[in-house]
């Protein structure tokens, strides 16, 4: 697997989770300064259904497994920063927690800016307007979200976890010993976060949604959520292709928008932060290491077993 696997991970409370091939692990800091780490295996769904790793089709799966694992994911580094007997979430609270994320994410981004133009389409001129006017405010929203939360105090340290997420992915694909001193000089902000992938979104969005003409506002929601799957897709495969390319010239003026977005979403870290995000990418490499050595070695404890 080596590095030509990308590896990434996300912020959680008082830590951050970091996802191999096979299995995740999560560090956590908990009050008294110890550290906790967990794993726990991939889910295989994929796997077992090829066409979810096709193109296009895997960035809406992606996507969909990114919010369920997210979900769960803050739920336990939660409890764990507190050192508080874990309680899994069900997989039904997970669904509702997900619709809820869904609907308000649909309302906020596909019906209200869509609404907006749909009322003052006759201010606006032709399609091509309109469809331009509607992205705009979409990415507008989206900008003004960003900056809302970015503000808030308690956020604070979950972005300084970011910024050490991304710093110890930077380490390893310079394949450099994984230690606070060699992260700390590398840049809080990535080719293949998270943020920018959902600022690409917003811009393919503009581009698919023109080709879908006027109609009733009904219309005009429901055929933006019924491509959706589309969009996401397009906006993966963009991730992927600009960040195995980062090093070019061209690659980095295309993806630059999204790099300045996370100056809102990351923080610089601190040492202690940056040793939590390295234990957790350290043990999933371990855990993979582990994995080689077992098909060598039948007889070897299997690794990414939940602890």
């Amino acid at each position: 697997m080596g590095k030509t696997f990308q590896y990434g991970g996300m912020a959680v409370i008082e830590g951050v989770m970091m996802r191999g091939p096979e299995c995740s692990a999560v560090a956590v800091r908990k009050p008294d300064g110890s550290m906790v780490v967990e794993t726990e295996p991939n889910s295989t769904l994929n796997q077992r259904y090829p066409f979810l790793r096709w193109p296009l089709v895997r960035g809406t799966y992606m996507l969909i497994d990114s919010l369920v694992v997210g979900v769960r994911t803050l739920n336990k580094s939660a409890n764990m920063s507190m050192g508080e007997e874990e309680e899994e979430l069900s997989a039904r609270e997970i669904f509702i927690t997900g619709l809820v994320a869904f609907i308000l994410t649909i309302v906020l981004f596909v019906a209200l800016p869509t609404g907006i133009v749909h009322y003052t389409s006759r201010f606006l001129g032709g399609v091509v307007t309109q469809n331009l006017v509607e992205g705009v405010l979409r990415i507008i929203f989206f900008l003004a979200y960003v900056y809302a939360i970015s503000r808030m105090q308690e956020i604070e340290r979950v972005f300084m976890y970011h910024g050490a997420e991304h710093k110890t992915i930077f380490t390893y694909e310079a394949g450099e010993e994984l230690i606070p001193e060699n992260a700390r000089c590398h840049s809080t902000l990535h080719p293949r976060c998270g943020t920018s992938f959902l600022l690409i979104v917003m811009l393919v969005s503009i581009l698919v949604f023109a080709l879908l003409g006027e109609g009733s506002l009904f219309y005009r929601i429901w055929s933006r959520i019924a491509v959706l799957p589309i969009v996401a897709g397009l906006g993966y495969e963009f991730i992927k292709f600009s960040g195995k390319y980062y090093h070019n010239r061209w690659a980095r003026l295309i993806i630059a928008p999204g790099l300045w977005l996370q100056k809102l979403t990351t923080r610089e870290p601190d040492d202690s932060q940056l040793e939590v995000a390295i234990t957790a990418l350290k043990t999933v490499l371990q855990n993979e290491a582990a994995a080689e050595k077992e098909l060598e070695e039948p007889d070897c404890l299997a690794p990414c077993e939940s602890t």
